[in-house]
């Protein structure tokens, strides 16, 4: 239950929630007003980090609220986990596809426009090249939400897929441009991970 209140005090920021054991009266109280930069900053407590701070993306569109908090690390796995409305959609679903794509096609969008990748498509990075180290954090609040699965923890609204992947693309590429520094960091440790892989 305390990790619980603790990921809610994370996905909504400036929120405080406390938790009570009578027994023993111990109490944890929770208030995060960094939000999911922080929740990211949580998770890589333990990990080398490739830049600072978070790259943070924050965009309202048709109704919906797109919250992203990611940054890459020295591991080789990818840590990303997606909520809507607060529930943790632990099978993926529209919203994560949208993230997922518009992140590989905005590192190898910028990647050619400043010459990391030279050439056609065929040495582009895959989907797997840009997660791998990543730790990211999306979160999506969106009026009526449709879960699938047996567990509901899968996001179905089909809008959403297309809100979340141009939004992200486009304030994705802003923020590389505006941050050459972290966009190196980010597409080298890309590279290396398709070079490996190759």
């Amino acid at each position: 239950l305390s990790a619980r209140m603790r990921e809610l005090a994370f996905l909504n920021k400036g929120l405080k929630v406390s938790i009570t054991e009578p027994r023993t009266n111990q109490t944890n109280t929770y208030k995060f007003d960094g939000g999911i930069i922080e929740y990211v900053q949580f998770m890589n407590r333990n990990k080398t980090s490739l830049h600072d701070r978070p790259i943070y993306i924050n965009i309202q569109k048709d109704n919906i609220s797109i919250e992203i908090g990611m940054q890459y690390t020295d591991t080789y796995a990818e840590n990303i986990h997606a909520f809507a409305n607060n529930i943790n959609t632990t099978e993926g679903g529209t919203h994560l596809v949208g993230f997922r794509s518009a992140l590989t096609r905005t590192i190898n969008d910028y990647s050619k426009k400043y010459g990391f990748i030279k050439g056609n498509g065929d040495n582009a990075l895959s989907g797997e090249d840009v997660r791998e180290g990543l730790t990211a954090v999306l979160s999506v609040k969106i009026p009526e939400p449709q879960f699938e699965g047996q567990t509901k923890t899968k996001l179905g609204n089909s809008e959403v897929k297309g809100i979340v992947e141009s939004a992200v693309s486009e304030k994705l590429f802003e923020f590389l441009e505006e941050n050459p520094k972290v966009a190196q960091a980010c597409i080298s440790k890309a590279l290396l991970a398709s070079q490996a892989r190759e």
